[in-house]
């Protein structure tokens, strides 16, 4: 619901703040905990109500909550290599048949598209009173599905 104040009356003007952080995971696939710069992004931008956006800005890395529990991530691994598993034909790795997109240090990674289609490359979290409204077990991750090598992601915290 928008509600229009009257003419003379308060208006509270919604505010954003932006973060670039590198995250590089060791291996891959790797799930990285990154809800601390998450939450300092939050403080930093000073907004107690609106919703914060994590996104990735890669095709074979993204952002997913779930819980930190060591045997689920590994579980989670597993059934991303089973879904889209590495040594599997992938028309993208064929360099006698893909002509568009290459770079000179191509490597062979269908894989982890395939993975990152599931993945997805953003999450988006409420705020209020100033917190981050995950559940009791919830965490943001960064996940490499590829290779380890730095990577962007971008906090974006909308809100008054």
């Amino acid at each position: 619901m928008v509600e229009l104040a009257p003419t003379g009356a308060e208006v509270t003007v919604a505010r954003i703040y932006t973060q670039v952080i590198s995250v590089q995971a060791a291996s891959a696939p790797a799930f990285v905990d990154i809800t601390e710069q998450v939450e300092e992004a939050l403080r930093r931008a000073g907004i107690r109500h609106g919703l914060v956006i994590v996104f990735c800005r890669h095709t074979t890395a993204g952002i997913k909550i779930n819980e930190n529990e060591p045997e689920l991530l590994d579980d989670l691994a597993r059934f991303l290599g089973r879904l889209a598993p590495a040594g599997a034909y992938y028309r993208h790795n064929d360099f006698q048949v893909r002509t568009h997109n290459m770079e000179a240090e191509e490597c062979p990674n269908g894989h982890a598209h395939c993975q990152h289609f599931l993945v997805e490359a953003s999450e988006a979290v409420p705020v209020l009173d100033g917190r981050l409204q995950l559940g009791r077990w919830q965490r943001v991750f960064f996940v490499e599905l590829d290779r380890p090598r730095p990577r962007e992601v971008i906090i974006q915290v909308f809100g008054a």
